[in-house]
C-alpha cells in the first residue's frame, strides 16, 4: 500500500526551477534513498514532504495527509511525518529526555510522566538511555544526532525523512548514526533518506531514486540499480563516489 504519492511536483525559487515535475509513489515499510549531487533537487523534495517548502504546482500525499498549508493541517501532517537534518537543533537549555518529551506534550497534550517514559523508551531503543539527563553540549555529534532521531520517533511517525544526517560527522560517528537508521529499517519504519552514504544506501534501501537536474533521472529497485545503471549520468555519479 502507498504512504507517500508524490505527482508531478514543481517547485521553483524565483526564477530557478529546482524541481521539474517530479513522481514518485513510496509503499508502507520501504526505504527510498534519494541520491544525486548537489543542486539536484533532493533536499528540496524532501522538504516539500514535510511541508517546509511550498510547492507551485503538483500533488502531494503522505501518511493520509493531503498537502495542505493551512497552520492546523501542517501541524496534522507533522504528527505523522517526522524529519531530521544534518544540523542537530536540540535545544541546549533543556536535557535530551527535555527535548524529547517537549513535543508530544505540546502537540499531544501527553502527560509529563507519560512523556518521560517515552522519552525512556525511544531513548533506549536507540541506545542513549544513560544520556536522559545529561546536557547536548556534553554529548557527541553521533550521540546529539541520534537524540535529534529520538527526538522525532518520540512523535511515533509513520514516515521517516533524513536530509543527511551525518554529512557533519566523522566517520567514526557516522556508523553510530546509521546503525541507528538501519535498525529502523529493519523494524520496518518507512524512510526517504537523502545520503551520501552510498555503500549504506545500497546495504539498506529497497528503492533508490536518482535525481538530476531537478528530475527522476532513474528509479528502481536499489541494488539492481547499484549493479547496472541505465543512465550515463548516474553511473558516472556513482563512479565518483563509490569507492
Amino acid at each position: 500500500m502507498s504512504i507517500v504519492l508524490v505527482e508531478n511536483v514543481r517547485k521553483r525559487f524565483g526564477k530557478n526551477e529546482v524541481l521539474k515535475g517530479v513522481s514518485l509513489t513510496v509503499e508502507q515499510g520501504s526505504v527510498v534513498a534519494l541520491l544525486g549531487r548537489s543542486g539536484s533537487g533532493k533536499s528540496t523534495l524532501l522538504r516539500c514532504l514535510n511541508g517546509l517548502e511550498v510547492i507551485d504546482n503538483g500533488r502531494i500525499e503522505i501518511a493520509g495527509h493531503h498537502m495542505d498549508y493551512h497552520p492546523a493541517k501542517l501541524r496534522e501532517l507533522r504528527r505523522d511525518v517526522g524529519i531530521v537534518f544534518q544540523s542537530f537543533n536540540l535545544f541546549p537549555h533543556l536535557s535530551v529526555g527535555e527535548n524529547i518529551m517537549l513535543a508530544p506534550g505540546i502537540v499531544k497534550g501527553s502527560a509529563k510522566r507519560e512523556t518521560r517514559e517515552l522519552a525512556e523508551q525511544t531513548l533506549r531503543r536507540i541506545g542513549l538511555l544513560d544520556k536522559i539527563d545529561a546536557y547536548p553540549d556534553s554529548l557527541s555529534g553521533g550521540q546529539q544526532q541520534r537524540a535529534a532521531i529520538a527526538r522525532s520517533l518520540a512523535m511515533q511517525p509513520k514516515v521517516m525523512l533524513f536530509d543527511e544526517v551525518t554529512s557533519a560527522l566523522d566517520p567514526e560517528l557516522t556508523e553510530e548514526v546509521l546503525a541507528v537508521i538501519e535498525q529502523l529499517a529493519r523494524d520496518g519504519m518507512t524512510m526517504l533518506l537523502v545520503t551520501h552514504e552510498m555503500n549504506f544506501a545500497r546495504r539498506v534501501a529497497n528503492t533508490a531514486v536518482f535525481m538530476n537536474e531537478g528530475r527522476v533521472w532513474e528509479l528502481g529497485e536499489a541494488e539492481a540499480m547499484f549493479r547496472s545503471p541505465q543512465t550515463g549520468e548516474f553511473r558516472q555519479f556513482l563512479s565518483s563516489t563509490l569507492k
